[in-house]
């Protein structure tokens, strides 16, 4: 019954108005909700992000685990690398918060469990970003490491805006495992609740990695329990009376490697190694991808449900960058001089890409055969040519990049110096345009080195338009470029000179 039936004949003319007023403004207000309520039902798009901390990808394969193999069968598989100090430390503070916010430690400012220095504010995660663009849709994270979801300890990072959050104490060194309870309590929200993104983490496997390795056939034995939890969790979503007319995107990720002994935190590749399974429109069965970082889940789900992903480092998975380098992991070859790379990683070629080149002119003779000038190579291969000296900082390329590096290069006896110059196809241009000069650097500084950004014009002198003098790690560059008058073609010169210096690797160059 409206309100109006309720005036008295009596009642002013005014009183009447007033009246009148309240009850547009409570139709107004009730069609909002109704409105507010079908566009929630209306919502077809959906994520689901499981978190397995401490899981080996490589050991999931050799596990029993079907529905993690399954998700692999129908949809992405991608192994990938993190960062190592002085970034952040392989460990899960780090590795969760970069999953989450869609950038790197250098941003979210976690370097290890401590969080010290931690900037969600400004890079938060994914869920409150939701929160934040689309306050209809509905959000939801589970956890059982407490400052995953918890504000009684160092996060949470996923943050109180999240609509609904269960935050468990899951003791991982004692330890109690509360796996079981948050897969239960996961299942039934996604399958009885209508979340429109969720994040759902289980810790068990991390516990095995700790106390037994991840070589042991405990490890196997817990991958295969907690695949059984996950399992829970797509049966749920698969059980929704509304499944049928909504699009799922499914994301398994995790935060760091493990040893085989067991133990995270260091630099090697066992502690350094993440991947990212996905499942979901747009994704070919059975495909495979090696251009795929850890900051790009956070990138996928906000993509998935609409929300601009405009600041973060990671992309979406249905926007790869089509670098010129990538195409070059065919031709990749095992090591020819460095012992410290295990003999059967195919990881470096020094033959360049269609329409590019390397100058080698003024290039010292002998020397490490994989880095004589500049070498196009991946993070797996150079990294292990010598941890713990930055290159691990290098979070910013994906796939193959190019690397100039005078200190491995010196690691064998040569004559002369280091000073090799990569060399950029002719782009056409027009006269009297701006164009933008984009690409991934990651310059190591020392002094008696040089790396310069020189350009040319239709095949005139090249001028130099960037020296470094100092460090610039892992960033994003770029350079405007003012076209001259009747130009019609522009190439580009990344020119490094070193001896026994460091070095600089550079990828996903772009004219814009």
């Amino acid at each position: 019954m409206l309100l109006e039936e309720y005036v008295s004949p009596a009642l002013s003319g005014r009183a009447l108005a007033v009246a009148a007023t309240v009850t547009a403004l409570l139709a107004t207000a009730l069609g909002a909700h109704t409105a507010s309520a079908a566009a929630k039902a209306a919502n077809t798009d959906k994520v689901l992000v499981i978190g397995l901390d401490g899981a080996v990808l490589d050991r999931v394969k050799a596990a029993d685990a079907p529905h993690l193999k399954g998700l692999m069968a129908q949809g992405l598989t991608a192994h990938s690398t993190l960062y190592a100090n002085p970034m952040g430390a392989t460990s899960s503070g780090p590795g969760w918060s970069t999953i989450a916010t869609g950038v790197w430690p250098d941003k979210h400012g976690v370097k290890d469990n401590s969080f010290i220095g931690k900037n969600y504010a400004a890079h938060p995660d994914f869920l409150t970003r939701i929160e934040n663009a689309k306050p209809a849709l509905n959000t939801y994270a589970a956890a059982d490491w407490e400052p995953v979801t918890s504000t009684d300890q160092n996060g949470p990072i996923f943050s109180t805006k999240v609509d609904k959050r269960l935050s468990l104490k899951g003791d991982r060194d004692g330890y109690r495992n509360e796996d079981p309870k948050i897969a239960a309590a996961a299942a039934t929200e996604l399958r009885t609740q209508n979340p429109d993104a969720a994040f759902v983490y289980l810790g068990e496997i991390d516990a095995a990695g700790h106390s037994s390795g991840a070589g042991s056939q405990t490890y196997l034995d817990t991958v295969a329990r907690v695949d059984v939890l996950v399992g829970q969790l797509l049966t749920a979503v698969q059980q929704r009376p509304t499944y049928a007319q909504e699009k799922w995107k499914i994301l398994v990720t995790t935060d760091h490697g493990h040893t085989t002994t067991g133990g995270h935190g260091g630099s090697s590749i066992a502690e350094r190694g993440t991947f990212v399974i996905a499942k979901g429109a747009g994704i070919p069965a059975g495909s495979v991808r090696d251009d795929v970082r850890l900051a790009d889940v956070a990138a996928t789900a906000l993509a998935q449900v609409g929300v601009p992903t405009t600041g973060l480092d990671g992309v979406p998975l249905n926007a790869p960058d089509n670098d010129a380098f990538d195409t070059l992991r065919p031709a990749l070859q095992a090591r020819v001089d460095e012992t410290g790379i295990p003999a059967g990683t195919k990881g470096f070629t020094r033959t360049p890409p269609t329409g590019w080149a390397v100058d080698n002119s003024r290039m010292g003779t002998g020397g490490v055969t994989e880095w004589a000038g500049w070498t196009f190579a991946t993070d797996e291969f150079w990294t292990q040519a010598q941890r713990d000296q930055w290159r691990e900082l290098n979070v910013r390329s994906r796939d193959v990049f190019a690397v100039a590096d005078s200190d491995e290069w010196d690691d064998k006896s040569h004559t002369g110096t280091f000073d090799s110059t990569l060399i950029t196809p002719r782009w056409a241009v027009t006269g009297g345009a701006t164009r933008t000069l984009a690409f991934q650097s990651h310059y190591r500084h020392e002094a008696g080195q040089t790396a310069q950004v020189l350009v040319s014009y239709n095949g005139a002198t090249p001028t130099v338009v960037k020296n470094y003098t100092a460090d610039a790690l892992a960033k994003a560059e770029t350079i405007a470029l003012q076209v001259p008058a009747g130009a019609t073609d522009v190439q580009v010169r990344f020119r490094y000179s070193g001896n026994n210096n460091w070095f600089w690797a550079v990828d996903n160059v772009t004219l814009g």
